[in-house]
C-alpha cells in the first residue's frame, strides 16, 4: 500500500499498488473527520471461540502503548464489544457525522448496540443491509485521529467479511480459533480467504487452549492437545498465542470490565502480536 494511501482506489494514480482492486471492488473513502493509520481485522471460522475478547485484548495492548486505538464492531447480529467494556451510552451525532463512544480507558468504539434504543433488541436484517451498516461505520462515523483500528468480525467468511476486506484498507488479519481437531480446516478457510484478498495473516490466537490448575500449576489441555504451532507453521503465520481457560476473564467481560483483562502467561505473546501488527 502506498505510504499516503487514503483507501480510495478511485482517486489513486498508482497502477502498481498491490492493494488496488479491480472494477467494482473499490475501497470506501473514510469519513472526512477520520484519519485512521492501521486497520486490522479479527476473524474466526466459527462462533463461540472468544473473538471479541481477543479483539478487546489487542485493543488494550495497543492502547497501553499510548496509541490512539479504536474498535469497529462489525458483528451486527451479535455485538458484544459495548457490553465487554461497560458502555451504556448511545453514539453521538455532531450534526453531520456519527460520533463513536470511548471506553473508560479511551478506546473509540462503534457498534450497532450504540444506536439501538434497547441493547437486547435483535437486528432482523438481511445480509445486504448488514454489510451496508458495517460500511457506514467506516464512511459515516467521525473516528478522528486513530493509530490502530481493530475490526471485530462476525464468524465465517460471508458477506460482512467480504465487505470489510474489499471496502476497508485492511492491512492484516488475526485469526481466533480453539483446540478442536477441526481447527486445521477452519483456519485453512480463513487463510485462503485472506490470500484471495491479498491480505497477510499476522497471527493466530488459540482460545480455550488449556487450563492451569491454581493449586499445583499443572497444565491440562481439556479440549485436546494444541495444534496451533503446527498449523501456523503450515501456513507461515508468524505469531501464535495460546489463551487459557480462565473464569476471571469471562467474569470481567460480563461485568463490562474488559479493560482490566490481564493474562500474565500470554502478555509477552500479545506484545509480540502487537509488534507484528504495527510493523
Amino acid at each position: 500500500m502506498a505510504e499516503n494511501c487514503n483507501g480510495n482506489c478511485e482517486e489513486c494514480g498508482s497502477s502498481g499498488c498491490s492493494d488496488r482492486k479491480g472494477p467494482g471492488i473499490q475501497k470506501a473513502k473514510p469519513n472526512d473527520a477520520s484519519d485512521i493509520k492501521h486497520v486490522i481485522a479479527v476473524i474466526s471460522g466459527k462462533g463461540g471461540v472468544g473473538k471479541s475478547m481477543v479483539t478487546g485484548l489487542l485493543a488494550d495492548s495497543a492502547n497501553a502503548r499510548g496509541l490512539k486505538t479504536a474498535i469497529l464492531d462489525a458483528d451486527i447480529t451479535g455485538p458484544s464489544i459495548p457490553r465487554m467494556f461497560g458502555i451504556e451510552e448511545r453514539a453521538g451525532y455532531d450534526g453531520k457525522n456519527v460520533v463513536p463512544v470511548k471506553t473508560s480507558n479511551g478506546i473509540s468504539t462503534m457498534s450497532i448496540n450504540l444506536l439501538l434504543d434497547n441493547a437486547t433488541d435483535p437486528v432482523l436484517w438481511r445480509g445486504s443491509l448488514i454489510s451496508g451498516a458495517v460500511k457506514q461505520f467506516w464512511t459515516d462515523v467521525a473516528w478522528g485521529d486513530v493509530d490502530c483500528m481493530f475490526v471485530d468480525m462476525p464468524p465465517g467468511t460471508g458477506d460482512v467479511a467480504l465487505t470489510v476486506m474489499q471496502s476497508l484498507p485492511v492491512e492484516g488479519i488475526v485469526i481466533v480459533t480453539s483446540p478442536q481437531e477441526l481447527v486445521g480446516m477452519i483456519v485453512s478457510k480463513a487463510v485462503k480467504m485472506a490470500e484471495m484478498m491479498n491480505i497477510p495473516v499476522l497471527g493466530i490466537v488459540e482460545n480455550l487452549s488449556y487450563f492451569k490448575c491454581p493449586d499445583c500449576g499443572k497444565i491440562h489441555e481439556i479440549f485436546g492437545k494444541s495444534s496451533v504451532d503446527s498449523v501456523a507453521a503450515d501456513f507461515g503465520i508468524p505469531v501464535t498465542v495460546r489463551l487459557p481457560i480462565d473464569p476471571e476473564m469471562s467474569a470481567l467481560c460480563d461485568k463490562g470490565e474488559a479493560h482490566k483483562l490481564k493474562v500474565q502467561d500470554i502478555e509477552d505473546k500479545f506484545d509480540a502480536l502487537t509488534e507484528e501488527i504495527l510493523k
